[in-house]
């Protein structure tokens, strides 16, 4: 994966981006209360992971929690700041997170990892696993499909993933499976699913 391109691509298009995609209203009410469900009513900091416009963090500090929204994209984080300015956001990767080990209660990277290619995910997760409490929740949302496979996302390569294996690879890096919500294609919208995992103790 080519950060700069990916993050000089949303840039780019950054505008657009907040106005179709950059309030809660936009967000499917089912996708709200999963994530609601699964990252609220528990102590310690949440980062929204790739938060973009800022709007599913602001979400998540309207419900009680310690949400910080990180992402890579200046104009996101501009944006999500002058729009949320009684939140926290900041300028970061997820590759390498700027947090102690086990320091964080839950972590949303909410269609952040989609343009990671396969061979580089499971190296974005482990960082995930670093930086999660034991018994903390992740919960990643991505497009469905029956394989992984590349796409010609509008902004920049993207990738599918079966349910399955995406929860085979969140296993792998120290994630148990609790729940998940798949949702077929609607109109413009792909195949979508949500999974919410349980850092395993170690």
């Amino acid at each position: 994966m080519n950060l700069e391109q990916v993050r000089q691509s949303y840039g780019s298009v950054a505008e657009l981006y907040i106005e179709l995609f950059g309030t809660s209203q936009q967000v499917h009410a089912d996708d709200l209360d999963f994530i609601g469900r699964h990252l609220a009513g528990r102590p310690g900091t949440v980062l929204d992971l790739g938060c973009g416009p800022g709007h599913i963090t602001d979400h998540l500090r309207s419900l009680g929690v310690d949400a910080t929204g990180i992402d890579m994209v200046p104009e996101f984080v501009a944006h999500a700041k002058a729009a949320h300015p009684s939140g926290s956001y900041q300028l970061g990767s997820f590759e390498s997170l700027a947090v102690a080990d086990h320091s964080v209660a839950g972590i949303l990277a909410w269609y952040s990892l989609i343009h990671f290619t396969p061979q580089d995910l499971d190296g974005v997760l482990a960082e995930f696993r670093r930086a999660i409490a034991p018994k903390g929740t992740l919960v990643v949302g991505f497009f469905d499909a029956d394989e992984v496979a590349a796409f010609d996302h509008k902004v920049v390569t993207a990738y599918r993933w079966p349910v399955d294996e995406f929860s085979e690879r969140l296993a792998r890096a120290g994630f148990t499976e609790v729940e998940r919500l798949q949702r077929p294609s609607e109109g413009t919208h792909r195949p979508h699913a949500v999974i919410a995992a349980v850092a395993t103790e170690r």
